[in-house]
Formats: C-alpha cells, structure tokens, sequence
C-alpha cells in the first residue's frame, strides 16, 4: 500500500542512514584519537583496566627513577670503598718493605702518612645527594641500613605496595670521626704478634687512622713507623691492616652485589613498563588498517543510504501522476 501521510520506504531509510552516520562517527573518531576505546562509554571494563594500569606503570616509571637514585649512591660507595682496598694493599705492602733488613723506615712511615690522609680524603669525598656511606662526621649523621625505593606491586584483590632493597651501610663506614669504634679503619684490631702468634691470645691492638677530635680506641697503637720499631710490632701491623683489609673486602663485595640488584631490577622495571603499555595498546587502541576501511565502507553505504532516501521520498511525485 502506497499512503501520502506515511512514506514507511522513506522511514526504513532515514533510519539505515542514521545508523551509518552513527558508526561513521564512532569510526571517525578512533581515527582520531587512535583509540577504539577512548572513554568508559566505548567499554568500561577495558577502560578501567587501561586506566589502573596506566596509573601502575606511573608509578614504575618512579620507581625507575628511584632506582636510578639508588644505583647512583651505592655506585659512588663501592667507587669509594675499592679505592679506598687499593690505598689499604699499597699500606700493607708498605710494612711488608719495612720488615726488610736495612730498610729506612721513616721514609716509609712519610709513605704511610700519606696513605692515610688518602684514605681520609677518600672516605669524605664518597658522598651523592648528601648521603657518605663512608664517612661519619657528626653525631646526628648516624649511618645504618639504608633503604631504596625497588618495585611497585599489586596483587589480585587490588591492594598495592612498595619494596625496598636495603643496604647495611654500617659495614662500609670506613671512618667514624664520632665513635672510631664504629669506623673499619679507626677502630681498634686485636692482633697476635711475637711469642704470641699462633696461641690465640691477642697481645697487641693497632688502628690505621686517627681522627683529629674523635675518640680513639682505647689502648690502641696508630699503625706508624720509627727508627725503632721493631719486626714484631711490624708484623703485628700486617696483621692488624690485613684483618682490616678482609672487613672492607667482604663489605665491597655485599655492596657490589646490592648494586647488581638494583641495576637488575632497573632493567625489569623498564622492560616491565613497555610489556605494560604495549598490553594497555592492545586493549584500548584502534587498529588504523582495519578503521580507515571500515570508513571507506561506511562512506560508500552512506552514499547508497542517501540515493535509497531520495528514491523514497520521490514515491509520492509519482502518485501525483495518477490525478493529471
């Protein structure tokens, strides 16, 4: 049936060209925005994911930077502490040359000094952001366990956290200006020497530096050369630097591989980050192929939608025909 008041042909196609404007719309605006899902109204559960997960991987690239933080202090210890193991061997072999019949061991009690005002500048001079893991010099600037920030979790019922890599920096102290004690080369060392090698019984005590103001150890010997000194104090000193040079050994070594911690979870936290975004992508962007043909699609029906409308609304010329 053919009605002038209702063109139903005309209605059919007015609605099929709403419908492709619609999807042209959207079409258009993935291409846009690169993004098929770019609001919670395009699908809000990939929409919520994209957006905690973004959220998450801010806070990686934090952690990163928190990291790279960490890796810088514990680089310019470990810079500080092996250096400070070359200067403590080159002592060592010092004294070594001082048991040496004949040798002039004033000259050699100059090279100590000098040693040792490198290991005082060494120590004091290990400092990044404020922080010396190396040096004391006041009370209040008390050195423990240090902790940095290293990776940013969330678990299955949404709670989040934050881990730390901890370091022990009481170990690396090399000079304690406050308490010597504290201090790998200003504390007291318990040593056997003469009849006494070899018992088990210390009967000797020697530190390597000593700290202008500071306290020293009490009944200590400073490691220090005369005329006089005698081959078993001599050798008492090996001892004493020797037990010294084990303890910054096993410190730089902790150190070392705190250090390869970090820089390995930096590299985690970095590729975890990218693995992050490409899988937030994949959820939420547009695949540019697909749309841009989806649109010629769209354009062509649109354009076949808009000749059926006008063939439509052309129905009700033809019946004016009928009364001429």
């Amino acid at each position: 049936m053919t009605s002038i008041i209702t063109n139903t042909a005309a209605m059919g196609a007015l609605s099929t060209l709403r419908s492709i404007s619609s999807q042209m719309e959207s079409t258009q605006n993935s291409i846009s925005t690169g993004m098929r899902v770019a609001s919670a109204a395009d699908n809000s559960a990939y929409w919520s994911i994209a957006t905690t997960m973004r959220s998450d991987n801010k806070a990686l690239a934090t952690v990163k930077d928190a990291l790279g933080l960490g890796a810088a202090k514990t680089d310019t210890a470990y810079t500080g502490l092996t250096a400070a193991i070359d200067v403590v061997s080159e002592i060592k072999a010092k004294l070594v040359a001082a048991r040496e019949p004949g040798v002039d061991k004033t000259k050699i009690n100059k090279e100590l000094t000098e040693l040792t005002n490198q290991l005082s500048s060494t120590a004091e001079s290990a400092t990044f952001s404020g922080e010396n893991w190396l040096y004391r010099g006041k009370a209040d600037q008390a050195v423990g366990t240090k902790e940095m920030v290293g990776y940013f979790t969330r678990n299955s019922a949404g709670d989040v956290a934050v881990g730390t890599v901890s370091f022990d920096a009481s170990t690396s102290v090399l000079i304690d200006a406050v308490t010597a004690a504290n201090g790998q080369l200003t504390k007291a060392v318990q040593v056997e020497q003469g009849s006494s090698v070899g018992t088990g019984t210390a009967n000797a005590t020697y530190h390597l530096v000593a700290v202008s103001g500071g306290t020293a150890p009490s009944g200590s010997t400073a490691i220090a050369l005369t005329s006089t000194t005698s081959n078993d104090n001599i050798e008492g000193m090996i001892s004493a630097v020797d037990a010294m040079l084990s303890k910054l050994t096993d410190a730089a070594a902790t150190l070392g591989a705190t250090n390869k911690r970090i820089s390995m979870q930096d590299s985690f936290v970095a590729e975890l980050g990218d693995v992050i975004t490409k899988g937030v992508g994949r959820l939420v962007d547009a695949d540019m192929n697909e749309e841009s043909t989806k649109l010629k699609a769209l354009q062509t029906q649109q354009q076949l939608g808009i000749q059926a409308l006008s063939i439509a609304n052309s129905d009700s010329q033809t019946i004016l025909q009928l009364f001429r």
